[in-house]
Parts: structure tokens; sequence; C-alpha cells
């Protein structure tokens, strides 16, 4: 019977281990192969969109036009939860991917020079130029005028112009002149004014608050960083101040200057009716702990790629991290209108 049932007549063929519905167990086979390395290149193009659009400038960006929105909709008398916060985040948060984006394809040749750059999509030729342009315009042009449509134009407009001159004017500056810092400020500062405007269609004299005090927090923060990479940055011949000096005095004087400026700046949201008391005192304290960190680096009077000067630097950008979201949740949980 053994032998009849391997190689007589009539005798039935041994079964393969996997039967495929279609007659076949090639197709079997490969299904779990399939699906691991389908994931992988999944999870592996989210990361490089991520990367792309800096994700977590993003966020910030995002989280500081929530803000400007929660006291635009208060200017006007309305509750800040509704629909057209959805509207306004989401349509920010686009264009502010995908000017990252077009930021990254004019910069590949930079990024590629630099160390903590270099790993990015495009230098590292997991991305086509094509394609990160594609999403950059799609991101950057759909999101104004999903604004336009969904907030109102002033808003469509104006995030369009931050947009244009960020990529226009600050980004090929960075190659020519430490002006450059001075320049980039003002699109930086903007995402407060259009969640503002997004809310209440106009600019008034709290807009220009959030706008003041973003603009002047960024010098001791992106000061911080080029101090921080500046041998990096003198690889991609980005001009910024701290990598085109020698000694870092001039650079340790605009951080303090900066630092300085931000108290005064940074408590006119109280006198503005837009924060109450604990807010002014919160804004105080956090603004000479920032200080305190500049004085620090500022004094220290050794040579800018020294360990102990890169150190100091360190501090100073985690301090300027901190302040940024820390003063936002005072402002709002101390707003009179919460």
């Amino acid at each position: 019977m053994h032998s009849l049932s391997r190689r007589g007549c009539g005798a039935v063929p041994a079964l393969p281990e996997r039967v495929s519905p279609f007659g076949t167990t090639e197709l079997m086979s490969t299904i779990p192969l399939v699906f691991p390395d389908l994931r992988r290149r999944i999870v592996s193009l989210i990361r490089d969109y991520a990367e792309l659009t800096k994700l977590r400038v993003t966020t910030l960006i995002v989280m500081t036009a929530w803000c400007g929105y929660f006291f635009g909709a208060h200017k006007e008398g309305i509750t800040w939860l509704n629909v057209g916060l959805l509207h306004a985040l989401l349509g920010i948060g686009l264009v502010s991917s995908g000017t990252a984006a077009l930021n990254e394809v004019m910069e590949q040749d930079v990024d590629a020079q630099m160390r903590r750059t270099a790993r990015r999509p495009l230098p590292a030729g997991r991305m086509s130029v094509l394609h990160a342009t594609v999403v950059g315009l799609l991101a950057t042009l759909g999101g104004s005028a999903y604004l336009a449509v969904t907030t109102n134009v002033l808003t469509g407009v104006l995030t369009l112009l931050t947009a244009v001159v960020y990529l226009a004017a600050y980004t090929p500056l960075k190659r020519i002149s430490p002006i450059c810092t001075f320049v980039g400020a003002f699109p930086g500062a903007m995402p407060g004014v259009l969640g503002w405007t997004a809310a209440s269609g106009q600019v008034d004299l709290g807009t220009l608050a959030l706008f003041a005090i973003l603009f002047v927090w960024q010098f001791p923060h992106f000061f911080s960083i080029a101090w921080l990479y500046r041998d990096d940055y003198a690889k991609g011949g980005v001009k910024m101040l701290p990598v085109v000096e020698k000694d870092g005095r001039s650079t340790g004087r605009r951080i303090l200057a900066y630092s300085i400026a931000l108290i005064p700046i940074s408590i006119l949201p109280t006198f503005l009716g837009m924060a109450g008391r604990i807010y002014l005192l919160g804004a105080i304290g956090l603004g000479f702990a920032l200080l305190y960190f500049g004085v620090r680096l500022a004094f220290l009077n050794l040579p800018l790629n020294t360990a102990a000067s890169r150190t100091r630097a360190r501090h100073v950008l985690q301090a300027t991290v901190i302040y940024l979201p820390v003063l936002f949740v005072l402002m709002t949980v101390n707003s009179p209108h919460v």
C-alpha cells in the first residue's frame, strides 16, 4: 500500500505544503516576503517626508499659529474652538511643510556638505529632486489657496508672501551675507500673525506684539545654532555671523542685546489686555533666565570652536527652545478670555 500510494497506478500525488487557489504555490510563498518589504518602504517614505518638511519645525510653527488664532478669535468675540481653527492650522502647516521642502531642494548641495544634514532625503539620494519639488509646490500653493478659501484672502496672501520671502530672500542670502539672519527673522515671525488674521481677518496691535516677540527671539536661537555648528556651516558655505567672525564677540554682544530687548517686548501682551499678572511675572522670569545663559556664553572669552563655548552655546539653544512654548502657554492660560 505504501508503494502504491507513492508510485502506483491511480495513486494520489503528494500535496504541496501550501496550495494556492490559483493552482500555484509560488504566490503563497512570496506573500510573506512582500508585506514586510512594503511596510519598510512605507515607513521609510514617511520618515523622508518628515525630514523633507522639517516636521518638528512645522509643529512649532503650527503651535504658534494656534496661539495667534486664540487671541484673534477673542478679539472678534468668537470662540477659538471652531472649524476655522482646523482650517487655519491645516493650511499654515501645509505651507510651512511645502516651504521647507522647497528650501531643501534649493540647498541640497549645501546639505550634502554638512554632517548634520547629509542624510536628508535629497543629498542621500533617497528622493528625487522632481519628487521633492512637486511635493513642495503642491503644499505651498495648495495650502495658500486653501487658507484663502477657508479662512480669508488676507491670510492666504500673507502666508504665500511669507513663503516667497523665505525662499527668494533668506535662503540665497545664507550663502552671501550674515544679514540673512535679520532677513529670515521676518518670515520666521509670521506664524502668530497668520493665526491671528485667520481668525479676525485683520492686523492690529496684538498681532504686532506676537510678531515682535517671535522676531527678537529668533536671534539668540539661530545665533546659538550657528555657533554650535560653526564648522559644519563653514563647510556648506553658510555665511551666518558666528561662521564668518573669528572670536565670537560680535555674536555674543548680539545675543545679549536681543535677549535684553526680549524682556520688555515679551510683557507687551499684559499691557494690551491679552494676558494677566501671572504671565507678566513668568515672562520676566523666562527673559532673565534666557539672558543668564546668554551672559555665560558672551563672557566666556574662549574661541568659538572650543568644547566649553559649544557647551554654553548648546545651553542658550536649549533655553530658547524651552522659552518660546512656555511663554505662549502662560500667555494663553493666563488670558482673561479663558
